[in-house]
C-alpha cells in the first residue's frame, strides 16, 4: 500500500510541474525547431525522460533537467529541424540551440558550454553570430 502511495505522490509531483512548467519548455522547444508538431514531440520525450527519472532528481530541478533533455535531443536531432518558421529559421541548429539557451532561458555561457559539451569561446562565437545574423536580417 505504501508503494502505491509514494507512486501516486511522484505522479502528483510531475503533473503539477508539467503543469507549470510545459508552457515554457514548449516555448522553448518551438524556438528551436521553428515547427509546432516537431516541438511537441521534442518536449513530450524530454517530459518521459523527466518522469522516468523523477525520483532521482529529488533536491534537483526539474526544469533544468527537463530542459537540458530538450536541448540534448535537438542537438542529436537538429539537422532534422533546419529552417522551419519564424524568427531564429535562418540560424544554424547550433547557433539556435546557444541564442534560445544564452538569451531567452539566461542560461550562462559557462553552464551552456558545459551543458552542450563544447568549449566556452565556440558558445560565446556561436551566441555572437547568431545576434549578429539576427541584426543584419532586421537591417535588409
Amino acid at each position: 500500500m505504501r508503494v502505491v502511495d509514494q507512486q501516486a505522490g511522484s505522479y502528483a509531483e510531475f503533473e503539477a510541474f508539467v503543469a507549470g512548467a510545459a508552457g515554457r519548455l514548449l516555448h522553448v522547444a518551438l524556438l528551436l525547431t521553428g515547427e509546432p508538431d516537431s516541438a511537441r514531440r521534442l518536449l513530450a520525450g524530454a517530459l518521459a525522460r523527466t518522469y522516468a527519472n523523477w525520483r532521482r532528481l529529488r533536491g534537483d530541478d526539474p526544469y533544468d533537467f527537463t530542459r537540458q533533455e530538450l536541448c540534448t535531443a535537438f542537438a542529436r536531432t537538429g539537422w532534422r529541424h533546419h529552417g522551419g518558421a519564424g524568427v531564429l529559421a535562418r540560424l544554424s541548429p547550433p547557433e539556435r540551440l546557444v541564442l534560445v539557451l544564452r538569451l531567452y532561458e539566461g542560461v550562462a555561457e559557462e553552464v551552456a558550454a558545459a551543458q552542450l559539451g563544447m568549449p566556452v569561446e565556440r558558445v560565446r562565437v556561436l551566441c555572437n553570430r547568431a545576434v549578429a545574423a539576427l541584426r543584419g536580417r532586421g537591417a535588409a
